[in-house]
């Protein structure tokens, strides 16, 4: 595969669709000594954002926070910005943009993985009437919630280019499909997307990244399945029959990586999309199956689904008892005394994005000087107030929300 064929097919510095990937909603400050390019900021920004550094305490797949060796939210990142790297340098395509977008793509998963996802939905459909999925709330994250400071103390939104904010929130990779092409039209993100998976991105790199988020992801889990004791016997032989087929003495996070990659270099085309073989897109299918059927369903995760779904609901619960209009932030400055943890950080939290006239002295900031956009205007509504609630669930590790739990059964 030529690398002249993919940069002939993707927008090129000047042109109109690259102005329109490349802008940003409110205008990022640039220094007169800059030599990054814009997407090569975008990376630097989400490197040092406070969601993309929480990602090192939060569940990949399985809950283990004090096993070292066990795959984190963190570490699959890294793999997804290896794996789409590699193949984006081979086939010639913008390596800055493809790593800013792997490094952002997971920044909006909630603690404990996608089963804290599916709680904070559940709750987000309750009381909102909208649902919450990991790859908007990462677009939210990058656009209203994270705050960076400037040279002066400013703290602002990161303001992050289209092209990576765009494969940020269209990088679901839960619906087998092969041979990914990027959308022509360029639309509003934070409106038009009411799904996850609703629309293609809209760069090659985007499409890489999506795929490689499915590549990185089946062996590693494979392989943490296997040190943790959950794949049996038969479990294991069916591996090995996989293995066989391919000639391969194991299946094992490097060799399916390996394969993989090279593969989508070999197969992936302007004309045919980013995409794996027949051969192994058959291969990512029964893997899948395979994770589905002997990990991620497996017995052993039914207790730390009711614990997790417990942690999350009371943690809501306790937070939500506390609106009462005007006088919510009396209330939550009642309860810090009790819970500091919980309540004075959330006050904290949300301070950063309300009216500043709304915010007490208790809960007030004082280092820096927030200039950013004030999402919750004077927390004067329910939903606001809930949406505050799902925000600041979101963003935690999992070893906070732990804290912040059994901070609630003290005295």
């Amino acid at each position: 595969m030529s690398k002249n064929a993919f940069a002939d097919a993707a927008a090129v510095p000047g042109c109109a669709r690259w102005e329109a990937l490349t802008r940003r909603e409110t205008g990022l400050y640039r220094r007169e000594d800059e030599i990054r390019s814009e997407f090569a900021r975008d990376y630097t920004r989400l490197l040092h954002s406070l969601a993309y550094r929480r990602l090192k305490h939060k569940t990949q797949v399985f809950y283990n926070i004090d096993n070292d060796h066990v795959c984190t939210r963190m570490e699959h990142v890294a793999h997804v910005e290896s794996v789409s790297g590699t193949i984006a340098n081979f086939l010639g395509l913008n390596t800055e943009l493809t790593k800013a977008i792997a490094t952002g793509h997971d920044v909006g998963h909630a603690p404990f993985g996608h089963q804290g996802e599916r709680i904070l939905n559940e709750l987000s459909q309750e009381y909102l009437g909208t649902g919450f999925w990991h790859e908007r709330n990462g677009l939210r994250f990058v656009d209203k919630i994270d705050l960076l400071a400037n040279s002066y103390n400013d703290m602002k939104n990161l303001d992050l280019t289209y092209a990576v904010r765009d494969g940020i929130i269209s990088h679901c990779g839960e619906v087998d499909e092969n041979g990914i092409f990027p959308r022509k039209e360029l639309i509003d993100l934070e409106r038009d997307f009411t799904a996850p998976g609703q629309f293609q991105p809209a760069t090659w790199e985007g499409c890489l990244v999506k795929i490689a988020d499915k590549v990185a992801y089946i062996g590693r889990d494979i392989e943490d399945a296997k040190r943790l004791g959950f794949l049996n016997g038969e479990a294991e032989e069916r591996l090995r029959d996989m293995a066989r087929i391919d000639n391969e003495q194991v299946l094992n996070t490097t060799v399916i990586m390996h394969n993989m990659i090279i593969d989508i270099c070999e197969s992936s085309t302007p004309e045919r999309g980013i995409c794996l073989s027949e051969r192994f897109f058959g291969q990512m299918t029964e893997l899948k199956k395979f994770n589905y059927e002997y990990i991620y369903r497996h017995k052993r995760f039914r207790t730390y689904s009711k614990y997790s779904a417990m942690v999350i609901h009371e943690i809501f619960d306790a937070l939500y008892e506390q609106f009462d209009g005007k006088a919510t932030w009396m209330k939550l400055e009642k309860e810090a005394k009790y819970c500091p943890e919980l309540f004075r950080n959330f006050g904290k939290f949300i301070s950063n994005y309300v009216n500043p006239d709304q915010v007490p002295e208790e809960f007030s900031r004082e280092v820096f000087r927030y200039r950013n956009e004030k999402i919750y205007g004077n927390l004067d509504s329910s939903e606001l107030y809930v949406q505050a609630i799902i925000d600041f669930i979101s963003g935690m590790t999992d070893r906070y929300a732990i804290a912040a739990f059994e901070e609630l059964l003290k005295y």
